[in-house]
Parts: structure tokens; C-alpha cells; sequence
């Protein structure tokens, strides 16, 4: 995980911005609330994301929708 990225917003967020951001920073996955970008931040390290990502490919969080 090389390089600082900028906040990425995922495309199928709405238009009243109900989202989260997500961007790479300081060797972290950082995680924000689109609405409050100065409010509090969660870091997430690479295999942290990785099993997240994979629980989520999988449909292991789909019952939380």
C-alpha cells in the first residue's frame, strides 16, 4: 500500500450525500462520513480492509441493508 490518495466517494451514493468516504493514507484505509468531513475518522489496516472486502464480496453483511 504505496501513496496517499484523495477521499473517494462511491458512486451509487444519493444526492442528500448519504455516504461514506474512503481514502489511502499513511499506510491506512481511512473511512469518514461524507456528510461531516472534519468529524472523527476510522483507520483500517490493509488485511483489516482485505477481510472486509471479502466478507462483503460474499454477501456476509448483506442482512444489515
Amino acid at each position: 500500500m504505496n501513496g496517499d490518495t484523495a477521499w473517494q466517494k462511491a458512486t451509487a451514493s444519493n444526492a442528500g450525500g448519504d455516504c461514506v468516504e474512503m481514502r489511502r493514507h499513511g499506510g491506512t484505509v481511512q473511512v469518514r462520513d461524507s456528510k461531516n468531513p472534519d468529524g472523527p475518522v476510522l483507520s483500517f489496516g490493509p488485511g483489516e480492509i482485505a477481510a472486509w472486502l471479502d466478507g462483503a464480496t460474499r454477501g456476509e453483511f448483506d442482512h444489515l441493508i
